[in-house]
């Protein structure tokens, strides 16, 4: 044999056993194992992903609780100045009538001469009551 007839021999070969691998990497089972190995070996980071999210949401979720709740509290707050009002109205109206009494009991105390104020029985705590 000579030189050239060896060379296309093993050429031919290398050629089938080239084919030979290509249709061995591409066949449907070498696929599915990689496919398999590239999900485990990205599944735990994946699956650590989706617990910080999680956390993530229920934190966020808290904090949207919270600020809704405040917003209620000062919008009640806001709402509340119709009461304070009609508090401040009736502390006034109290002030007021005070002031009349104290004046009514001094011009009073004046016009009386020096007799002494009706003396009013203590009451008597009877045992029937206690």
């Amino acid at each position: 044999m000579d030189d050239q007839e060896m060379q296309l021999k093993v050429r031919r070969v290398s050629d089938k056993f080239t084919e030979s691998m290509y249709v061995l990497a591409n066949e449907p089972s070498v696929a599915l194992y990689r496919l398999q190995e590239h999900v485990r070996r990205s599944l735990p980071e994946l699956v650590q992903h989706k617990t910080d999210m999680q956390s993530w949401e229920e934190q966020s979720q808290g904090a949207i609780y919270s600020v809704e709740y405040a917003c209620s509290a000062v919008k009640s707050m806001t709402n509340s100045s119709v009461y304070f009002k009609n508090i401040d109205t009736l502390l006034r109206q109290t002030i007021t009538m005070k002031e009349q009494i104290s004046n009514f009991n001094g011009r009073r105390q004046n016009d009386v001469t020096a007799s002494p104020p009706p003396s009013i029985p203590a009451p008597q705590n009877s045992p029937a009551s206690s």
